[in-house]
């Protein structure tokens, strides 16, 4: 079974920034569209960016555009996320995703392996 990894979260401060990363056990999924989810308390989780297997072709929640960066490294099975300017409003838990089969990039239903979560708390 194939496992996915998240690690980098934490308590920041506003305008502060955190790298998220995310390591498959596989490396399957390096064809594949990789993506971040999150999480707040409270609300649905929500897509955040994904990223496609090559690399060259990303996607982002309007609210993210220009502060959140997506990438991964499939030599090492992780995908990251590179997250600048912090804010109260990105506290969430944050997932990393994989989707295998056809489906929109930004819907939760299109991933089929999930990983089990890291808690990014921002605080103003």
């Amino acid at each position: 079974q194939a496992q996915l990894v998240e690690s980098g979260g934490g308590l920041v401060q506003t305008g502060d920034s955190l790298r998220l990363s995310c390591e498959a056990s596989t490396r399957l999924f390096s064809t594949t569209f990789m993506a971040w989810f999150r999480q707040a308390p409270g609300k649905e989780r929500e897509f955040v960016a994904a990223v496609s297997g090559s690399g060259g072709i990303t996607f982002y929640k309007d609210a993210v555009k220009g502060r959140f960066t997506v990438s991964r490294d499939n030599a090492n099975n992780t995908m990251f996320l590179q997250m600048n300017g912090l804010k109260p409003e990105d506290t969430a838990v944050y997932y990393c995703a994989v989707k295998v089969y056809n489906g929109n990039e930004d819907s939760e239903a299109s991933y089929d392996y999930w990983g089990q979560g890291t808690r990014v708390t921002v605080s103003s």
